[in-house]
């Protein structure tokens, strides 16, 4: 039969371990929130980048058919030299559509990968209860 300080400190031993579980639980939150505002953040950058890119791509528009109504106009070096502004504005574009489409790629889905792997260990280690 247990005495009465064995169930004190057993007693007492459970309580740390409600403590630090819950303790690790406020740890494995915050965790989250900060695994989902990084992926939010390269979301919104990635969208970002996706909207200069279709403002870029309407400047393009612009620059190619001013192009064509000066190349019909009159003679080479004018429409050649919209043509080149437009194709520089036209790889500047491609350039964001990519590195924007990255970013997407990087933070979706936005879920707390991390986090959610700790939980899930930290529950198998108090449903184990300290055995192998």
């Amino acid at each position: 039969m247990p005495t009465r300080a064995a169930n004190g400190i057993g007693a007492a031993a459970r309580g740390g371990v409600a403590e630090h579980a819950s303790a690790l639980a406020r740890l494995e939150l915050q965790l989250a929130g900060l695994e989902l505002r990084r992926k939010l953040g390269s979301l919104a950058a990635g969208i970002g980048m996706l909207v200069a890119a279709a403002v870029l791509g309407l400047f393009v528009l612009g620059f190619a058919l001013a192009a064509g109504a000066a190349g019909i106009a009159s003679v080479l070096p004018t429409w050649a030299a919209l043509l080149i502004v437009a194709g520089a504005l036209a790889g500047l574009a491609a350039l964001l559509v990519l590195l924007g489409l990255g970013l997407i790629r990087k933070g979706a889905p936005p879920v707390p990968e991390q986090a959610l792997a700790e939980a899930r260990k930290t529950t198998e280690a108090l449903r184990s209860d300290g055995r192998d």
